[in-house]
């Protein structure tokens, strides 16, 4: 998705911030947590926790605790898995091009873990701020209520 314009996409490693060793993470997450924030798996649709949850709060990386998104940024976009139309700030999130499944799709990681989120997407056609849907899986969130 190159014409996303504010998340650029970006194939270049970067040192995150937490770094473990995926012996590590598999002690302080489940078999799920693993798969999806480790392993780029998805949960899958209309599953999650968090998918039609309206609770204000902040959402945070379940790896690591970063604040990546807020509930003013949530919105419903019948997907089945929790969708934001922004992250809280662009330095919590780094983007990926993920070409499997036969598609180019922009993957969304925790930028403090490099822990895999879930996608965005662009032009869809939502009634927006940005005309974006960060559609993330529950699975890779916690939500700390304000």
């Amino acid at each position: 998705m190159s014409d996303i314009q504010s998340p650029k996409e970006s194939n270049t490693p970067v040192s995150p911030r937490v770094a473990k060793t995926d012996e590590q993470w598999r002690t302080e997450l489940t078999p799920e947590e693993f798969q999806v924030l480790r392993k780029a798996g998805t949960e899958r649709p209309f599953t999650g926790e968090y998918w039609d949850t309206t609770t204000e709060g902040v959402y945070e990386c379940r790896a690591c605790g970063q604040e990546l998104f807020t509930s003013n940024a949530k919105f419903d976009a019948g997907c089945g898995w929790p969708s934001f139309f922004a992250p809280l700030a662009e330095d919590r999130v780094r983007y990926i091009r993920d070409s499997t499944l036969g598609m180019v799709r922009v993957e969304v990681r925790c930028a403090a873990c490099d822990s895999h989120l879930g996608h965005v997407f662009e032009g869809e056609g939502f009634n927006t701020p940005t005309d974006q849907r960060y559609c993330m899986n529950s699975v890779s969130l916690r939500l700390k209520n304000t």
